[in-house]
């Protein structure tokens, strides 16, 4: 029998704008907790699931209630806006958010442990990789909050390094599905790439929009202006559906095609809990993480009290689906592996390169802001 049996609440939206990928972060974190719940470990996991349907007051709510019923750790947000919201509650009832995305960076609180990558483990090697073998010249598209807006700063600053060159960016609200004036500027810039950060069906609606448009007037848009993001996962390729989900790249550091015994494992296991989807994504692995890594760190640590947790949880290794996974002592941020991939008509991903070994965050580009145009190759390898 287990020694401690552990509240732990779930905040994710499995309604909303973005729910294709935040049902399978669900997914990912109450897999592990049953695995947990069934090794017979010295910890047992009891959820508590809320569901803020991606609204911000919501997250605000649900996660005042968690607090408020004593839960100290919560896995949880998909957006940036939303951990936003919610990381002053966490701060003032000593509690810990589980951060399971990845996200633009920029930010330590003591009250978060981040297991989803930062930009130097994803857009950074998407940089690299764009500006090497694609081209130099990009226009923006994005979601009009703060994951855009920082991402594309940095897309900015990193190609300003490497000689190349943002024509346009364009933001457009959370949910928006009407992008026939950006896609005609699109077409009339004819950038080498389009790097998209629109979120949820606004991101299916533009993918679908824009290879119809290209395809009216001949253009072979994967070939000639790819969509580049550091979002796309398997559950959304369903989404967009079989006419535009193909030759889309995207940098992320897990897709369901990597070939490890954990992989297989863990791909086998989902796919057994969740028959009929969603598929697997790498944010579902992200809270698949962080629930392994809350499980380790407890039962190391003999308290759910938080110091305790973060100093246990700087010591373990796991190793994830994706490969090695450990976490910062200093600024609570995981070690990851970068790769980059494009998509295929049959939902998945081919991996086009990755990185030899885990590659420590840097979420405020402290060790590369000031170098970009050498840091942005990440030592990405060729994918056999």
């Amino acid at each position: 029998m287990p020694n401690l049996r552990v509240p732990i609440g779930i905040l994710i939206s499995s309604d909303g704008p973005y729910s294709a990928v935040a049902r399978s972060m669900l997914c990912g974190a109450l897999q592990a907790i049953d695995e947990i719940n069934a090794s017979g470990a010295s910890v047992a996991f009891e959820p508590v699931v809320g569901n803020p349907a991606g609204q911000l007051s919501r997250y605000v709510a649900l996660g005042e209630e968690m607090l408020a019923a004593g839960i100290k750790h919560v896995v949880g947000c998909y957006t940036s806006s939303s951990r936003k919201e919610i990381i002053p509650l966490f701060e003032k009832a000593d509690a810990l958010l589980w951060y399971p995305s990845h996200y633009e960076g920029f930010e330590s609180s003591p009250n978060v442990v981040y297991t989803g990558p930062v930009a130097n483990q994803h857009l950074l090697p998407l940089v690299d990789y764009l500006t090497h073998r694609v081209g130099k010249t990009a226009v923006c598209v994005g979601s009009n909050y703060i994951w855009a807006w920082e991402n594309n700063r940095v897309l900015r600053e990193a190609m300003g390094a490497g000689g190349g060159a943002v024509l346009a960016e364009r933001y457009f609200p959370l949910g928006s599905t009407d992008f026939g004036q950006v896609i005609e500027a699109i077409l009339e810039a004819a950038p080498a790439f389009v790097f998209n950060t629109l979120i949820g069906i606004s991101s299916y609606h533009f993918l679908r929009d824009f290879r119809a448009a290209c395809e009216a007037r001949g253009i072979d848009q994967p070939m000639m202006i790819p969509v580049a993001s550091c979002t796309l996962s398997e559950p959304e390729l369903q989404a967009i559906g079989p006419e535009a989900m193909d030759g889309h790249i995207t940098s992320s550091v897990y897709f369901a095609s990597i070939d490890t015994i954990e992989n297989a494992h863990f791909t086998a296991s989902y796919q057994a809990r969740n028959p009929d989807g969603p598929a697997v994504s790498a944010d579902a692995e992200a809270s698949y993480i962080a629930v392994h890594l809350l499980g380790l760190a407890i039962a190391e640590a003999g308290t759910v009290q938080i110091d305790a947790v973060k100093r246990a949880v700087a010591r373990q290794v796991i190793r994830a689906p994706q490969g090695e996974v450990r976490v910062d002592a200093d600024t609570m941020h995981a070690a990851l592996t970068p790769r980059i991939g494009r998509s295929r008509r049959d939902g998945q991903f081919e991996i086009l390169m990755q990185a030899p070994a885990p590659v420590a965050a840097d979420p405020y580009l402290i060790r590369t802001a000031s170098r970009l145009g050498s840091v942005v190759r990440p030592n990405l390898r060729v994918a056999s």
